[in-house]
């Protein structure tokens, strides 16, 4: 059975991003939920700080779009690519 790595990506894309979205947005009025969290991202993410902004939550969300769709692209590709060979067999 192969994946529809689009789907896959756009799929996990949208989970990541709206993940980062919502506890960066739940930060914003609760300054202690998630703080240890966002401190990580933004030691991956160059370009995202976790200083408690709307726009460090936008900046957040698009990385986290960003990364998500490439990691479910990179997820769709290998499992067909191995499925296959799998099948094949």
């Amino acid at each position: 059975m192969r994946l529809s790595t689009r789907a896959l990506a756009i799929a996990s894309g949208v989970l990541w991003g709206g993940c980062l979205l919502f506890v960066g947005a739940i930060n914003l009025a609760v300054p202690s939920y998630g703080a240890g969290f966002l401190r990580g991202m933004s030691s991956v993410y160059p370009g995202f700080h976790a200083s408690r902004t709307f726009v460090d939550v936008l900046v957040g969300a698009g990385y986290g779009l960003v990364d998500g769709a490439i990691a479910g692209l990179l997820f769709g590709w290998l499992y067909n690519l191995f499925g296959e060979r799998q099948t094949q067999a």
